[in-house]
């Protein structure tokens, strides 16, 4: 199966969830047209207030619609959104990725991957227990975060349900995704 968006998402203001939408716009170097985490510098609330100066690598966030569906699986209520994500998507493997890969976003929209999204306890204000639903541990007993990654916009387009996700990987040799 190719990978592909399954929903876009956008919000104005600082709220935890988001609202679908037909389309998005992304715009290099800044983020989501329209959405209060775009810009070139930082706009998470507590990440500001530690350094408003610091680049913001979190101008598009990115959660695999498998994640809702484990979610749901397990009694959860969510959907495309609800966890403030902008993009979702199918049949790719983003927890997988290296730091640096770029995602193809319909015709035009060029995204690098820059981490993890670091979930916290907002979750669970949301519903209760989601934020343990969304962390793990692997064979090894190191902290697995499925809440999925964060990424900066190096080409503009407009992203829409059904557009086709292409990956370039960065040359080797590969960084694990750390949360940003």
């Amino acid at each position: 199966m190719s990978a592909l968006v399954t929903s876009v998402s956008c919000g104005a203001d600082h709220l935890f969830s988001k609202r679908p939408r037909g389309r998005i716009r992304l715009i290099a170097g800044l983020g989501v047209e329209g959405d209060a985490h775009s810009g070139r510098t930082v706009k998470h609330r507590s990440r500001v207030a530690r350094d408003p100066s610091q680049p913001n690598l979190r101008q598009v966030h990115l959660i695999h619609a498998e994640l809702h569906d484990e979610l749901r699986a397990g009694g959860f209520t969510v959907s495309a959104g609800d966890m403030g994500e902008n993009v979702t998507t199918r049949d790719i493997d983003l927890l997988g990725l290296p730091t640096g890969a770029r995602l193809r976003l319909g015709d035009a929209a060029l995204v690098e991957v820059t981490g993890l999204r670091n979930p916290c306890a907002q979750l669970d204000k949301f519903e209760e227990g989601l934020l343990a639903a969304v962390l793990d541990r692997d064979a090894e007993g190191n902290l697995v975060r499925k809440s999925g990654v964060m990424g900066v916009v190096l080409a503009d387009g407009q992203v829409r349900p059904g557009d086709a996700i292409s990956v370039e990987l960065p040359s080797p040799p590969h960084q694990p995704l750390e949360p940003v």
